[in-house]
């Protein structure tokens, strides 16, 4: 085969790839606003379409229902859809810059240092607004991923995407087990009970805010270094030999990070295994590139969510399901799926 007939290939494979990911990106896209819409009107009473149509655009402060729509359910089944696409987003950019398909942030330790955060937040500030728990949440993230790359490259030949998934697994034991002792000693334990299984119960317009002001920087950010991680996934050497910064790019990278991880457990508390299971899918179907897998797990993320939280209201109907237990019942077999593949690759 000539020089020119691979291009051709690669040209012709690189444009079915871009096409095969816009086609799910847009057919995701629809099944997240439907999704949305059940969401609303699906729950302990369930309400008309048309009720939801007339809460949205011909509000009546006088209707229970049309109350109970834009002040709980609307902001709720948004805020699932923001916090999934986060964590499905930050999932995929930590196992592009780690090289390792099991990273995420619940097993990179990254939920757990926002939650400890939080906790010390609610001891020592026990009248802290929302805007105050978002900011402990994302300094609590930056502690964690702080000491899990300090524990990774403290040991003997560096940082390699095990240590760090090792160094994760156990900073995050640690703070697990400091946020677990410090809330039954200081007696905020059932403040944090929603925090530890996951909730969307709280979630209000103010979060929608916050999480959108979240989303802006992080998704943006994302997006620009998209190329860079496709780059760095394929190796350090590589990385370095076609002139990239790693530094720059694993910086901005740990940002994006944060912001997103840090923003969605300030709201919903320890949600696991959306960063793990979405970036996988997508790429199994839209293949390597992050240019494409990133807004693609974004809109994927956001609709395992939603429909999480759709399942965590009718599986135990009156009564709620924390959502972080529905979406362990998906996560936790695939992840055994995934490690043992990695075993058997060893």
């Amino acid at each position: 085969m000539t020089l020119s007939e691979l291009e051709k290939s690669h040209i012709e494979g690189l444009t079915s790839r871009f096409f095969r990911a816009a086609i799910i990106f847009i057919c995701g896209v629809a099944a997240l606003i439907v999704s949305i819409g059940l969401s609303v009107t699906l729950g302990v009473t369930d309400i008309k379409l048309a009720t939801v149509w007339q809460a949205v655009f011909v509000f009546d402060p006088e209707l229970t229902n049309h109350q109970v729509i834009r002040e709980l359910r609307l902001p709720r089944a948004i805020g699932a859809a923001l916090i999934g696409s986060f964590l499905a987003v930050s999932g995929a950019v930590m196992q592009g810059l780690t090289r390792n398909p099991l990273a995420s942030p619940s097993i990179m330790g990254v939920s757990h240092g926002a939650a400890f955060a939080l906790i010390i937040a609610l001891i020592f500030f026990p009248a802290v607004t929302n805007l105050g728990m978002t900011f402990a949440s994302f300094a609590g993230a930056g502690i964690a991923v702080i000491l899990v790359f300090a524990v990774g490259s403290f040991s003997k030949g560096g940082l390699t995407p095990v240590k760090l998934a090792l160094a994760g697994v156990a900073v995050g034991g640690m703070l697990s087990s400091l946020s677990s002792a410090f809330s039954l000693h200081f007696q905020v334990a059932k403040q944090m009970s929603f925090w530890y299984a996951g909730d969307l119960s709280g979630t209000n317009w103010l979060s929608v805010q916050l999480l959108l002001g979240a989303g802006v920087v992080g998704l943006l950010l994302a997006l620009i270094i998209s190329r860079a991680v496709t780059i760095l996934s394929l190796g350090e050497e590589v990385s370095k030999g076609l002139g990239q910064n790693t530094l720059v790019v694993k910086t901005l990278g740990v940002i994006v990070v944060l912001v997103l991880t840090g923003a969605a457990v300030s709201v919903a508390g320890t949600v696991g295994f959306v960063g793990l299971v979405i970036p996988h899918i997508v790429r199994f179907l839209v293949g390597t590139d992050y240019r494409l897998i990133i807004p693609v797990s974004a809109v994927l993320g956001g609709l395992l969510l939603v429909i999480a939280d759709i399942g965590a209201r009718l599986v135990n109907a009156p009564y709620e399901t924390p959502v972080g237990a529905i979406t362990a019942c998906i996560g936790v077999p695939f992840f055994l799926y995934l490690a043992r593949g990695e075993r058997s690759g060893l």
